[in-house]
C-alpha cells in the first residue's frame, strides 16, 4: 500500500508539471502571434500615409494660360520704323536729355493676342504734351500698328483690358497747363480692330481760387 500511496503523489507532481509546461507554450505561442500582429499592422500604415501626402499634389490642376510677356522692344525705333506715323511726329522725336526721349511705354492685352501688345504716347520735352498715341500689336515675331491718334494733345492708356485716349479740349486763350476740359473715349477690341464703345466729356470749372470747384461733366 506504501508503494502505491508513493505513486500517487509522483504521478500528480507529472502531471502538474506536463500542464505547466503547456501553459508556458501557449503563453510564448500567443506573445509571438500578437507580435506579428503587431508589425504588420506598422508596416501597412507606412504606404497609406505617404499616399495621403502625395495625393493633394497630384490633384493639383495648372494654372490658366495668359499673355507672354513681351519681350524688350525699343519704343522710339517701332515708331520711326513705322509708316503710319506721320512725318512732324517722327521729326520731332528727338532726346531731351541725352539719351532719354520724350516717350511714355505701356505693356498690356488689350487685342486678346499671344504676346502683350505695346502702347506708346509720344510726348513733347517742355511740357509733356501728348502730340501721338501708338497701340502695337504682335504680329509674326514684329509689331504691327493697330491704332493712332495724332491730334494734339493726346494721350492713351490701357484701363482693364480697354483702352482709353484722352484729349485735352481748348478754347481760344487757354494756356497750355489749363485746358478747358477733355474728352475720354474707350475703344474695345472686336472682330480685329478697335471700335468706339463710349465717350465721356468733361468741362473744367471756370472758378478760379475756388477748391470746392470741380469739373463739369457733359456726356
Amino acid at each position: 500500500m506504501r508503494g502505491l500511496t508513493d505513486a500517487g503523489p509522483t504521478r500528480a507532481r507529472t502531471f502538474q508539471a506536463v500542464i505547466a509546461a503547456v501553459a508556458v507554450l501557449a503563453a510564448v505561442a500567443l506573445s509571438v502571434t500578437a507580435c506579428g500582429t503587431g508589425g504588420t499592422g506598422a508596416r501597412d500604415e507606412g504606404p497609406a500615409h505617404a499616399d495621403s501626402v502625395v495625393s493633394p499634389a497630384g490633384a493639383a490642376t495648372p494654372s490658366a494660360p495668359s499673355p507672354t510677356p513681351v519681350p524688350k522692344v525699343d519704343p522710339v525705333r517701332l515708331v520711326k520704323d513705322d509708316p503710319q506715323v506721320s512725318v512732324a511726329v517722327k521729326r520731332d522725336l528727338e532726346p531731351c536729355v541725352g539719351d532719354e526721349y520724350p516717350v511714355d511705354v505701356s505693356y498690356g492685352n488689350l487685342t486678346g493676342g499671344s504676346v502683350d501688345d505695346i502702347v506708346v504716347n509720344v510726348l513733347t520735352c517742355g511740357d509733356a504734351v501728348g502730340v501721338g498715341s501708338y497701340v502695337y500689336r504682335g504680329q509674326g515675331g514684329g509689331y504691327e500698328n493697330v491704332f493712332k491718334a495724332e491730334e494734339s494733345p493726346v494721350y492713351a492708356e490701357i484701363d482693364r483690358g480697354d483702352l482709353t485716349v484722352t484729349k485735352q479740349v481748348y478754347e481760344k486763350g487757354d494756356p497750355v497747363s489749363n485746358p478747358s476740359g477733355e474728352t475720354v473715349t474707350t475703344y474695345s477690341w472686336v472682330a480685329g480692330r478697335f471700335v468706339e464703345r463710349d465717350t465721356h466729356r468733361t468741362r473744367y470749372s471756370n472758378a478760379v481760387g475756388s477748391a470746392a470747384a470741380g469739373p463739369a461733366e457733359d456726356n
